[in-house]
Parts: C-alpha cells; sequence; structure tokens
C-alpha cells in the first residue's frame, strides 16, 4: 500500500482514517456490553439461571481469546483487509441468530460466533504499528482505543432503554445494523497496511516461539492482561451487582454501568497526548497504579460501611482511567518487540488479556451470592490490577538491563 502523508476518507488507497479504526474498536466494544443490562430478563425470557446467561459474557470472551490467537498470523500472511471484512461480515450473520433464538443454547452458540467481530479490535491495532513507530503507535492506538470508551459510556445505557422499548432482542437486531454499516465503510476506506509476509502460513505460526522468548513481550502483554482483568471481571459481575445488592432497574444499571468508561475516554485521551512525551513505560506505570487505588478505594469503603451504588460504579472511573493508560501503551510495547510480527504479537497479547478476561468473567459471576454482597467481585479486581503493577515494574526493570548489554528483547 502506498504511504502518503496524509489520509483521505473513503479512499483505500491511501492509508486509513482514524475514524475508521476508531468506529471498528467501538463496534467490538459494543457487541460486548450493550446488552448486559438485560440479561436479569433474558434469563426469565429462556428460562435460564442468571449463571447460565452470564456465559455469553465468559463464552463470547473465550472464543475472542481463541480467535485473536488465529488472526494475527492468519493476517500477517494474508493481509489486514480481507480477514478484517470477513470478520465483520461473519459476527452480522451472528448478530441476526442472537436475535432470532428461542433457547440459551442456541442463543449462547451464535453468542459465541458474534466474538468473530475481534478482528476489528485486534487488527486495527497492527493496522496503526504498520505505518507508525512504537511511542507515536502509543499515542494513536490511545486515540484510536478511544472508540472503545465513548462505546460503554452510552452502549449499556442505550441497551437498557432499548430493551424495556423492544424487548432484549432489539439490541441484536441494532448490532447486526450498525456491523453492516462498519461492513461498509471499512470495505471503502480500509486498504492494506501489511507489507506482506515471504513465509507460508504454516511457518507464520511456527514465528510464535520468537515472541514467547522475549521477557519485554510477556512484559507488556501481561500488564494489559492483568490491568484489564479487573474490568472483565467488572463485566462478568456488576450486573449482578447493580441488580441483587443495590436493585436496580436494568435501564438503571445501564445508566452506571457505563461509569469506568468515562475514565477509560480520559485515560486514552491521555495517552494520546502525552505517550510520545512521557515514554510507554512510564505511562503504564501510571495507570496500573491509578486502577489499583480506584479499587483498593472502593473495597474500603465497602468495609467502613459506605459502600453504596454511587460509590462502587463511581469509583470505577479511575479503573477505566488506569486502564485507558494502560493498554494502548503496553500494547504498543509488546507489538514493537518484533515490528514485523505486529499482527501475530496483537493477536497474542489480545488473547491473554481477553482469554484471562473471560475466566475471570465467569469467576466473578460464581463467587457472586445473594448474600456476599460486592466483595468478592472487589477482591479479584484489587489482587489482578495489584498483579498489573508488579508486572510493569518487572518490564522497567528488564529495560534497564537491556541498556547495559546487547541483548534486543
Amino acid at each position: 500500500m502506498p504511504n502518503p502523508t496524509r489520509a483521505i476518507f473513503l479512499n483505500r488507497r491511501t492509508p486509513p482514517h482514524i475514524a475508521t479504526l476508531i468506529l471498528m474498536t467501538g463496534m467490538s466494544a459494543l457487541a460486548l456490553n450493550i446488552f448486559l443490562p438485560s440479561l436479569p430478563n433474558m434469563a426469565t425470557y429462556f428460562d435460564a439461571p442468571y449463571r447460565t446467561m452470564q456465559l455469553s459474557v465468559a463464552l463470547y470472551l473465550a472464543v475472542n481469546a481463541v480467535l485473536q490467537i488465529l488472526v494475527g498470523p492468519i493476517s500477517d500472511k494474508l493481509g489486514r483487509r480481507p480477514v478484517i471484512l470477513t470478520g465483520i461480515a461473519i459476527f452480522i450473520l451472528a448478530s441476526i441468530g442472537c436475535a432470532l433464538a428461542q433457547t440459551a443454547v442456541v442463543f449462547l452458540a451464535f453468542r459465541m460466533v458474534q466474538a468473530s467481530i475481534v478482528v476489528a479490535m485486534v487488527l486495527s491495532r497492527a493496522v496503526v504499528r504498520d505505518m507508525v513507530p512504537q511511542n507515536q503507535a502509543a499515542s494513536m492506538i490511545g486515540y484510536v482505543t478511544m472508540g472503545m470508551a465513548v462505546v460503554p459510556m452510552v452502549g449499556p445505557s442505550f441497551g437498557g432503554m432499548l430493551e424495556q422499548a423492544l424487548g432484549w432482542q432489539a439490541n441484536f437486531w441494532l448490532l447486526a445494523g450498525l456491523g453492516t454499516i462498519i461492513f461498509w465503510l471499512t470495505w471503502a476506506d480500509l486498504g492494506e497496511t501489511a507489507k506482506g509476509s515471504g513465509l507460508s502460513l504454516a511457518q507464520q505460526f511456527r514465528e510464535y516461539p520468537v515472541l514467547c522468548a522475549s521477557p519485554r513481550f510477556w512484559g507488556y502483554a501481561g500488564a494489559a492482561a492483568l490491568s484489564s482483568g479487573a474490568f472483565f471481571a467488572y463485566l462478568g459481575g456488576a450486573p449482578y451487582v447493580g441488580d441483587h445488592v443495590f436493585g436496580l432497574a436494568p435501564h438503571e444499571i445501564g445508566f452506571y454501568f457505563g461509569a469506568p468508561a468515562a475514565g477509560y475516554f480520559a485515560g486514552n485521551y491521555l495517552s494520546g497526548r502525552y505517550s510520545e512525551q512521557v515514554g510507554v513505560n512510564r505511562m503504564v506505570y501510571w495507570g496500573t497504579l491509578a486502577n489499583a487505588i480506584g479499587i483498593a478505594m472502593n473495597l474500603g469503603l465497602f468495609y467502613a460501611g459506605f459502600g453504596s451504588a454511587i460509590t462502587f460504579f463511581g469509583l470505577m472511573m479511575l479503573m477505566g482511567l488506569g486502564n485507558g493508560m494502560t493498554i494502548p501503551n503496553a500494547t504498543a510495547g509488546a507489538l514493537s518487540v518484533r515490528p514485523d510480527l505486529a499482527g501475530t504479537a496483537s493477536g497474542l497479547a489480545g488473547a491473554l488479556m481477553i482469554g484471562g478476561g473471560a475466566a475471570l468473567s465467569a469467576l466473578a459471576g460464581t463467587w457472586l451470592t445473594p448474600t456476599s454482597g460486592a466483595f468478592p467481585l472487589l477482591w479479584i479486581m484489587l489482587l489482578v490490577s495489584l498483579g498489573a503493577v508488579v508486572t510493569i515494574l518487572l518490564v522497567m526493570r528488564r529495560e534497564a538491563r537491556l541498556a547495559r548489554t546487547d541483548l534486543q528483547i
């Protein structure tokens, strides 16, 4: 693909417009959370336990993780554009299947297929790294992933209102319609950005050990996975806490649920504005600290007897702020260990993040009971957020050693 200095919107012979990349990541975020306020009523509709319907998050994330391992090397070999378009097309069909499902099993099956939209999120980051170097990539990824912040701010709230007006199926019809629009936009605006690999597809998959041998890759990927793990645990447990602990209606859960996204938006802005000047490592460190401090304050208020819906959801904005600073910068660091394997690195790092998220989401849903309050959820979130702080400190220590040696990874 030519590399002119300016992107021309809806001209795929130039670099993709940042608006296209933002909307691609936003679509992936919307598919994850728009229907979450409807989970209690969906359990009633399908005559299934809430924990069964909560699997719509955990199974989606699990398939999401597996797909990320596959799409990275495939896109390094075949190109970003065909893989992204194929994933979006499958997502549209799966969304229609979810809307038409008559049993919980059928719904969950189509919900897992919906995870194909992950290609839009994973490969949008690889597209950025195809075009610009590490610190600039961290900055641009920060702006691109603002789509993942704006959408959660309005998605659950809008989804809750849409369910009340038209039923839970309306959320999935909306996803199918928006997916069709994103498919057209991607077709028109996104050309090929990967340089192309001279390796066969099997050889491309065999490049994974190169990344697995890099402590820095594992450090950056681990920091992103652990920091975001707090958010995924929140996804699995917060609807239950809102419904059973605070007695909120679906539209109220949707309103409160988007609180972390406000912080995430601010964190993404800080990443976009300051990553080039401050550097990737310090941005990740400060982000993981903000995440851990917000959750610790939340837990402390509950132990002190002052926990409420406002404090529970409001303090989650600090978690969002931390993730908005951590994820773009840690992702850029992971993709820069081997820039020629940006798609593979994006897929593996994303799989670690999403796979861990699936486990934490399921764990949060399992441990929460009518008598437990919010404590199990907050403890899970605190432990993984502290793990993220430790992980980035190890990366910084590793880089200090590399500065004194000839090692590269």
